[in-house]
């Protein structure tokens, strides 16, 4: 199993990138784990509604970039559909049985995601609607991520 997390932007705060790594490297004994990291586009803080629809394009076509054809895509959306621990290590396992041996989970800039990337995945999955930085949210999927083959090996975890 092949997956990769696809975000917007570069993960400075150290104490993030470590819980990530630490997470990362237990997930080696189950999947090949990958994280792809696109430039954000640089805008001021007050944008229009049509400057914000090109911030999100051009950071959609960097992400769109970095996912292969045969590639199953998960997208991080306030909208998506929300699930359980089991639930998202059933679906993973899903997955891997019925041949999906590439999975990629997208974590969209400070704008959210285009329509594009959202049109490009095949399912999107929500951790809520309270909104949480997306670097933070790559912490977050990367445990989850984790727990989800811990649960699939019944290997114990905290509930």
């Amino acid at each position: 199993m092949n997956i990769t997390i696809v975000s917007v932007g570069k993960l400075k705060e150290k104490y993030l990138k470590m819980g990530i790594d630490e997470y990362v490297k237990r997930l080696g004994g189950y999947a090949k784990m990958d994280l792809v990291e696109v430039p954000d586009e640089k805008a001021p803080e007050q944008l229009s509604d049509a400057e914000m629809e090109i911030v999100k394009k051009k950071e959609g076509e960097r992400i769109l970039s970095k996912i292969g054809p045969d590639t199953y895509v998960i997208a991080l959306a306030i909208n998506g559909k929300m699930k359980t621990s089991e639930q998202m290590a059933a679906d993973i396992e899903s997955l891997m049985t019925y041949g999906k041996s590439k999975i990629a989970f997208v974590i969209g800039g400070s704008l959210g995601l285009h329509d594009d990337v959202l049109k490009r995945a095949d399912e999107q999955q929500s951790f809520g609607k309270m909104t949480l930085p997306h670097q933070l949210m790559k912490l977050v999927l990367v445990e989850q991520i984790y727990r989800s083959f811990r649960i699939m090996k019944g290997e114990p975890y905290h509930k």
